[in-house]
């Protein structure tokens, strides 16, 4: 599955923006979906993940009731929504695919999208 990722920008604290991941290939349905990101000189981080027909959702702490995942898998797309952003959001910000949930919880899917930048600005 090919993933591509878009939707990133330049937003300012508390403002919105959803970004999308369409995927190409088939067997959409068959795959488990996450959302991560990686801000400048730190790790690759976990944020959300969700399960192939959305029975199931993960998100990490540190946006918890602020990001929201969802698929569409007639589209062909992964969502997530974000909400009253933070500076500290800052970041490129990439989505995935794996057959197993739990890789994508891992971070250790088998497939990776290329990224798109997200800047809060204060």
């Amino acid at each position: 599955v090919q993933l591509q990722a878009s939707g990133g920008g330049l937003v300012q604290v508390g403002d919105s923006l959803r970004l999308s991941c369409a995927a190409s290939g088939r067997a959409f349905s068959s795959y488990a979906l996450g959302w991560f990101r990686q801000a400048l000189g730190k790790e690759r981080e976990f944020l959300a993940a969700v399960g192939r027909s959305a029975e199931i959702t993960r998100y990490a702490d540190s946006v918890k009731g602020r990001f929201t995942i969802s698929r569409d898998n007639a589209k062909n797309t992964v969502y997530l929504q974000m909400n009253s952003l933070k500076a500290e959001d800052t970041a490129v910000y990439y989505c995935a695919a794996d057959r197993a949930f739990e890789d994508i919880v891992r971070v250790t899917p088998g497939y990776w999208g290329q990224g798109t930048l997200v800047t809060v600005s204060s």
